[in-house]
C-alpha cells in the first residue's frame, strides 16, 4: 500500500517546488526599480560598516539612519528597509562588537536597536540593550513603534532586575540607566498625545514623581487628561503607599494648573486631611467664585472645615443653602403638593374583591404596625419638603395613633419632614420637647439630630438641647439622645460629642446594650474614617470587657460597627485594632474583625481581601455564622464602586447563592442592594425580585428592602409594580410592614432625594453616606429584633446617606438660582481614548435645575458660563 502513495505523491513535490521557485522569482520581478535600488542601496551600506576607513563607516550608518527613519515615521505595515535588512541583523551585530568605541559605535547601536524592534527574540530585549549603548537622546526620530517597544522592554527589564536584586538580598537594583532613558521617553509620549502610555512606564518603574518635576511637558492641554488616567489608575492600586503616591501626583499636577477644584476633590479622594483642604483653599487666593464652588464640594462630602474670617463660606459648607435649593428644584418640577402613603400605595389599582376582603378583615388587628409603615413612608416621601398632610397640620393627632415605640418614630418624623430646615424644624418640634410622655419627648429629641443631619448652624441647637435629654431622661429618652448625636454630627470630628457619648460606652454596671450600642454607632458616625484613638480604644475595651449576655444582645452587633466606620477607608491602619479584637473568644468577636476589615478597605477593590471573605463564606455553617454574613456585605463593601469589580462579585455571589447555607443566603439580598444603591439596574432588580419569594422569611424581607435601597429616591415604575404586587399578596404583618418601608425609600424626597454614597462623578466616597446605609443592613441582618421589634427608629440614621441627586447652577455674585442649558445623558467612559470623545450618550437637553440618575453626566449646551471645575452635580456657582 505504501509504494504507490510514494509514486502518487512524487509528481507533487516536484511540482511544488517548481512552484516555489516561479512565486520567487515572480516576487523579484514585482520590485519596482526603486525598491531594487533601495535593497542595493542598504546591501551596500551594510558591506562597507566594515570598512577600516571611518569615514565611509560613518556615511554608510548615515545613509542607513536616513533610510529606517524616513520609513518608520508610519507602521502601518513593515518598513520596507527593515525587510531588507532582516538578513543582515546578525552580520550586523558581529559588526558592531568588533568596532571601536566611538561615534560611528553609538550610531551602530542605534540602528541596531531599531532592527531589533522586529528582528530579536522578545525575551532578548535587544532593542533596549542596544539603545543603552547608543545615542541616549533623539529618539522621536525612529518613529513612534519605536518608542513604543523600548517602553515595553524598559518595564520588563525594571522588573528583571528588581527580581534579580531581590535574590541577591540588595534592598535596591540599580536601574539608573533605566531611569535616564524614562526622562527621555516621558517628554515625548506626552507632547506626542499618549498620555496613558506615559503614565504606566512611571507605574512601572516606580517614577511617578517625574511627572511634576519641571521638563515633563505636562502643561494646560494635556493636565486633564493625565489627571483622569491617573486617577482611574488609582483603583487598581493594592498597595497604600502606591495608591497614596498616585493620588498626591494627581492633586501635585492639579494643582500646579490652577485647577484648584478638581485639587480639592483628588485631597478628599485621600482621605478627610484638613490641613491639605486648607492649603488647597488658600491656594486660590481671592477668586471667590471657585472658593464657593469648592465650599459645596466640601458640604457634599460632609467634612466639618472652617474658615476664620468668612461666615458666608462656613455657611455654604454647613449645608446652609441645601434646603433652599432643594425646595427650588422641587418647585421646577412641580412636585411640593404633600403626597400621603395612600398616593404611595396605589391600593386601588389592586382592589380584586379577595384582596379587599383580605384588607378588611386585618385592619383592626394590624393597625399599629400599619399606622407605623404609613409614619415612615410619608416621613421618606416628604423629607425635605416642610409639609405633609398627616403630622404638619395643626389639629393632626397621628402621634397617638401609635403605641409606645410607635409614637417615638412618629414625633422623629417631623425632623425627616423639615430635613435642612433647622429654624423651622425645631419650631414645630419645640412643644413636643416638654412633654410628660416619654416616647413622645424621645421622638422630639431624635428630630434634634435628624433635622440638623449635615447643617452646621452658628447657634448649634443640638449641642445646646441634646445633652441634658441624655444625662437626666428615661432609657429611651437617652436611647433617642445617642441616635441624635450620630445623625446631626456625621462626619464632624468633634471632640465635645465625644465626651458626651464616650461614658454611655463605657458604662459596664447594669448598662442598657440598646444605649451602649446607639452610643457606639453614633461615635463611628461622628468619626467615620479618622481613625480616632480615645475613641477606637474605648470601643475595642468595652467588647473585651462584655459579658456573654451583653454580646448576645441584638444591638451589641452596632459596637461592632460602629468600630469599623472608625477605621473606614484607612486600610492597613486598622490592623492593631484588628489583633486587638482577635482576643475577644465570643462569636462576636469574629463578626467585630470582619466588620472592620471589610470597613477599612471599603470601596478599594481589594481581591486579597475579597478571596479572604470569600473564604470565609466557604465553610458550611448553621449556627454562630453571623460572621459570615458580615463577610457576604464585606465582599460587596470592597469591590463596590469600581465596575469591574462589582461584576465579579456579582459572579461569586451567585455561586454563594446556588451552594450556601441559610445565614450565608439570608444577606445575599443586601449585599446586592450595596452594589447599586440607588441605580436599579435591571438584572440586579430580576435577581431581587426572584428572593423575595423566598421560602425563607428573612431571605424574602431582606430582598424586599433591598428592592427599596436599589430603587431608592428614583420612583422606578418596575421595582414600585414589584412591590405593590408583593404587597397586595402578603398575608403576615412583618412582611407587609417591609414592603411598606422599601415604598417609602423607592419614592423618597418624591424622587429627588437619593441615598447613593458616591459623587463627584463617582470619584469620591463618602463615609458619612456609607455609614447611614451600613446602619440599616447591619440591622437588618437581625431584622426580627431590630426593625420589626422596638428598634425601627434605627431607619433615621438613612438621614445621613440622604443627598438631593440634582444640578443647580447658581450666580456667582448673589448665588441666586441661574436657569442655564445643559444637556443630561448616560455617562460614558472617556479614560485613555484619543481625540475629545463625546462623555454622554443618549443625551437630552434641560434648562437646570434638573434631576441627575447614579448613572447619568451632565455636560453645558452653551458656551454663555464658564465652569470653575471640570464636573456638573449638586449645586454648582
Amino acid at each position: 500500500m505504501s509504494s504507490p502513495e510514494k509514486k502518487n505523491n512524487e509528481p507533487e513535490t516536484k511540482d511544488e517546488t517548481k512552484k516555489d521557485k516561479k512565486e520567487k522569482a515572480k516576487e523579484e520581478d514585482e520590485f519596482s526599480p526603486e525598491d531594487k535600488a533601495l535593497q542595493e542601496g542598504l546591501e551596500l551600506a551594510v558591506q562597507r560598516t566594515n570598512d577600516s576607513e571611518l569615514g565611509v563607516v560613518s556615511a554608510a550608518l548615515e545613509h542607513l539612519r536616513k533610510e529606517i527613519r524616513s520609513a518608520t515615521t508610519s507602521m502601518t505595515s513593515v518598513p520596507k528597509p527593515l525587510k531588507f535588512l532582516r538578513p543582515h541583523y546578525a552580520g550586523l551585530k558581529e559588526t558592531y562588537e568588533k568596532m571601536i568605541g566611538g561615534a560611528n559605535k553609538l550610531d551602530m547601536a542605534d540602528i541596531i536597536s531599531v532592527l531589533a524592534m522586529t528582528m530579536a527574540a522578545p525575551e532578548e530585549r535587544e532593542c533596549l540593550k542596544y539603545k543603552l549603548q547608543g545615542n541616549p537622546t533623539d529618539l522621536g526620530a525612529w518613529g513612534h513603534e519605536y518608542v513604543r517597544s523600548l517602553t515595553g522592554e524598559i518595564g520588563n527589564e525594571y522588573n528583571a532586575r528588581a527580581i534579580t536584586a531581590a535574590g541577591d538580598g540588595l534592598t535596591e537594583a540599580n536601574t539608573a540607566d533605566l531611569i535616564d532613558l524614562v526622562k527621555v521617553i516621558l517628554p515625548f509620549h506626552l507632547e506626542h498625545n499618549a498620555a496613558a502610555e506615559a503614565v504606566d512606564l512611571l507605574v512601572e518603574v516606580q517614577q511617578l514623581p517625574l511627572l511634576i518635576q519641571e521638563g515633563a511637558k505636562v502643561d494646560e492641554n494635556n493636565y486633564a487628561r493625565i489627571c483622569l488616567y491617573l486617577l482611574r489608575c488609582a483603583d487598581f492600586m493594592a498597595d497604600p503607599e502606591d495608591l497614596a503616591e498616585i493620588l498626591n501626583t494627581a492633586y501635585t499636577i492639579y494643582s500646579q494648573q490652577g485647577a484648584h477644584v478638581d485639587a480639592l476633590r483628588v485631597a478628599l479622594r485621600t482621605g478627610v486631611d484638613l490641613d491639605k483642604v486648607a492649603s488647597t483653599m488658600e491656594a486660590v487666593g481671592s477668586d471667590l467664585t471657585t472658593k464657593q464652588q469648592m465650599a459645596f464640594i466640601l458640604a457634599r462630602h460632609r467634612v466639618n472645615y472652617e474658615f476664620e474670617d468668612d461666615d458666608d463660606l462656613n455657611a455654604l459648607i454647613g449645608n446652609g443653602k441645601l434646603s433652599e435649593c432643594f425646595l427650588a428644584l422641587a418647585r421646577d418640577v412641580d412636585v411640593m403638593e404633600a403626597k400621603t402613603p395612600e398616593d404611595i400605595y396605589k391600593s386601588h389599582l389592586a382592589d380584586t374583591a379577595a384582596f379587599v376582603r383580605r384588607r378588611d378583615a386585618n385592619r383592626v388587628v394590624d393597625s399599629a404596625s400599619t399606622n407605623l409603615a404609613n409614619t415612615f413612608v410619608n416621613a421618606f416621601v416628604n423629607a425635605g419638603f416642610g409639609t405633609d398632610k398627616l403630622m404638619t397640620p395643626e389639629d393632626s393627632q397621628w402621634i397617638y395613633k401609635n403605641k409606645e415605640h410607635g409614637m417615638m418614630s412618629a414625633t422623629a418624623s417631623l425632623g425627616m419632614i423639615f430635613l435642612w430646615d433647622i429654624d423651622e424644624g425645631l419650631v414645630a418640634l419645640d412643644k413636643y420637647l416638654y412633654t410628660k410622655e416619654d416616647y413622645i419627648k424621645a421622638g422630639a429629641v431624635l428630630a434634634i439630630g435628624v433635622v440638623s443631619s449635615g447643617i452646621r448652624n452658628e447657634s448649634d441647637p443640638p449641642i445646646a438641647l441634646l445633652p441634658d435629654h441624655l444625662a437626666e431622661g428615661s432609657s429611651i429618652v437617652k436611647c433617642a439622645a445617642c441616635a441624635a448625636f450620630g445623625i446631626a454630627y456625621a462626619g464632624s470630628n468633634r471632640e465635645d460629642v465625644m465626651e458626651y457619648l464616650l461614658p454611655v460606652v463605657q458604662n459596664s454596671e447594669g448598662a442598657d446594650m440598646t444605649e451602649v450600642g446607639l452610643a457606639a454607632l453614633s461615635l463611628g458616625h461622628v468619626f467615620v474614617g479618622s481613625c480616632n484613638e480615645d475613641v477606637g480604644s474605648a470601643l475595642v475595651e468595652r467588647l473585651m470587657e462584655a459579658s456573654e449576655e451583653e454580646l448576645d444582645h441584638p444591638m451589641a452587633r452596632f459596637l461592632c460597627l460602629g468600630l469599623g466606620l472608625l477605621f473606614f477607608g484607612r486600610m492597613e491602619r486598622a490592623d492593631g485594632m484588628l489583633e486587638a479584637i482577635k482576643t475577644v473568644e465570643h462569636k462576636m468577636g469574629k463578626y467585630a474583625a470582619i466588620t472592620l476589615e471589610s470597613c477599612a478597605y471599603a470601596g478599594t477593590g481589594n481581591v486579597l481581601k475579597v478571596q479572604e471573605l470569600l473564604g470565609v463564606c466557604a465553610e458550611h455553617l448553621t449556627e454562630n455564622a453571623d460572621h459570615q454574613a458580615a463577610a457576604v456585605l464585606g465582599i460587596a463593601l470592597v469591590s463596590l464602586g469600581e465596575d469591574v469589580g462589582s461584576e465579579m462579585a456579582l459572579r461569586a455571589m451567585d455561586h454563594l447563592l446556588h451552594y450556601c447555607e441559610l445565614p450565608i443566603k439570608r444577606a445575599l439580598p443586601l449585599a446586592l442592594a450595596l452594589l447599586n444603591i440607588s441605580n436599579p439596574d435591571y438584572s440586579f432588580v430580576d435577581q431581587m425580585s426572584r428572593l423575595t419569594h423566598d421560602s425563607d422569611a428573612e431571605v424574602a424581607n431582606n430582598a424586599i428592602m433591598g428592592l427599596g435601597l436599589l430603587g431608592a429616591g428614583t420612583n422606578n415604575s418596575r421595582v414600585a409594580g414589584l412591590l405593590r404586587q408583593l404587597a397586595e399578596h402578603s398575608r403576615d404583618r412583618n412582611h407587609t410592614f417591609v414592603v411598606r418601608i422599601a415604598q417609602g425609600v423607592l419614592h423618597m424626597g418624591k424622587g429627588l432625594i437619593g441615598l447613593s454614597p458616591f459623587h463627584s462623578d463617582r470619584l469620591l466616597l463618602s463615609g458619612v453616606g456609607m455609614a447611614g446605609i451600613l446602619t440599616v443592613l447591619h440591622a437588618c441582618m437581625d431584622m426580627n429584633k431590630t426593625i420589626l421589634d422596638k428598634v425601627h427608629y434605627i431607619l433615621y440614621y438613612l438621614t445621613g446617606s440622604m443627598n438631593p441627586r440634582m444640578l443647580l447652577t447658581l450666580e456667582e455674585e448673589t448665588l441666586e438660582n441661574l436657569p442655564a442649558t445643559v444637556r443630561v445623558g448616560k455617562a460614558v467612559e472617556t479614560v485613555g481614548q484619543a481625540g475629545k470623545p463625546k462623555s454622554i450618550s443618549g443625551f437630552q437637553t434641560h434648562t437646570t435645575p434638573v434631576p441627575i440618575a447614579v448613572t447619568e453626566r451632565a455636560e453645558l449646551a452653551g458656551e454663555e458660563f464658564l465652569l470653575t471645575g471640570s464636573n456638573l452635580e449638586g449645586i454648582v456657582s
